[in-house]
C-alpha cells in the first residue's frame, strides 16, 4: 500500500483507489493460510485464494448486518445497513458468477480478518450506550468497507492481469458498491452520529 500524500489516494495491487474517508484507517492483513493448506505458487492461485476469502467474508456480513441494523438508533443508519444487506446478498451471488467465469467451484475459506472486524462490531453493540452507539457502528462498518475495498481492488487488478475480463467487470461492480457504501457511512457520520455522541459529553 502506497499513500501519495498530495491528493490522498492510495495504490493497492496496482489499482488506484480514492480514499473515501478520513486517513488513518489501517487495513487488516489477512493470513495466506487456507483451512485446507495448499501452496500458493502463482498469481492464479493467489487470485483463487482471495476469491474464497472474500466469499466467506461476505457470507459473514450477511449474518452480521441484521444485528447492526437492529442496534442502530438512527433511522437513516438502520436503513443504510438494511440496504447494504440486500446489496451484500447480491454480491455473494456475483462472486458465485465470478467463480464460474474462472472455472472454479464456489467455496470459501474462513476469513479471519472479517471475523475480527465482525467481533469488533459485536463489542460496540454490547458495550456502547445510545449516544455513542451509531458513531461506533459506523466506525465498525467503515473498517469492514475499507477491508473490502482493499480486497476487491486486488481482485480486479489480478483478474485483468490473468485475462479474466468478465470476472474483472463483475468484481469492479462490487468494488464500486463498496466505495459508495463507505461514502454513505462517512456522510452519516459527519452529518449526525459524531455530533450526537459529542453533544452527550457536553451535557
Amino acid at each position: 500500500m502506497v499513500l501519495t500524500a498530495p491528493d490522498h489516494r492510495y495504490v493497492l495491487c496496482g489499482q488506484l483507489l480514492e480514499e473515501t474517508s478520513q486517513w488513518g484507517e489501517v487495513f487488516a492483513l489477512r493470513s495466506l493460510e487456507l483451512e485446507n493448506p495448499m501452496k500458493i505458487k502463482n498469481l492464479h492461485d493467489l487470485f483463487v485464494h482471495e476469491l474464497r476469502d472474500i466469499y466467506n467474508a461476505e457470507k459473514q456480513l450477511v449474518k452480521a448486518l441484521p444485528k447492526m441494523a437492529k442496534a442502530a438508533t438512527n433511522d437513516e443508519l438502520r436503513e443504510a445497513f438494511e440496504s447494504h444487506l440486500e446489496e451484500t446478498r447480491n454480491q455473494v451471488e456475483r462472486l458465485e458468477s465470478v467463480f464460474a467465469e474462472v472455472g472454479q467451484k464456489a467455496s470459501g475459506t474462513t476469513c479471519d480478518a472479517m471475523k475480527g472486524l465482525v467481533s469488533e462490531g459485536s463489542d460496540i453493540i454490547s458495550d456502547a450506550e445510545e449516544p455513542a452507539m451509531d458513531a461506533g457502528l459506523i466506525a465498525a462498518a467503515q473498517k469492514v468497507e475499507h477491508y473490502e475495498i482493499a480486497s476487491y481492488g486486488c481482485l480486479v487488478s489480478w483478474a485483468k492481469e490473468l485475462g479474466f475480463q468478465n470476472a474483472a467487470d463483475l468484481l469492479n461492480e462490487t468494488l464500486d458498491e463498496e466505495k459508495a457504501a463507505d461514502a454513505k457511512l462517512n456522510s452519516l457520520a459527519m452529518a449526525r452520529a459524531n455530533a450526537e455522541a459529542q453533544e452527550e459529553v457536553a451535557v
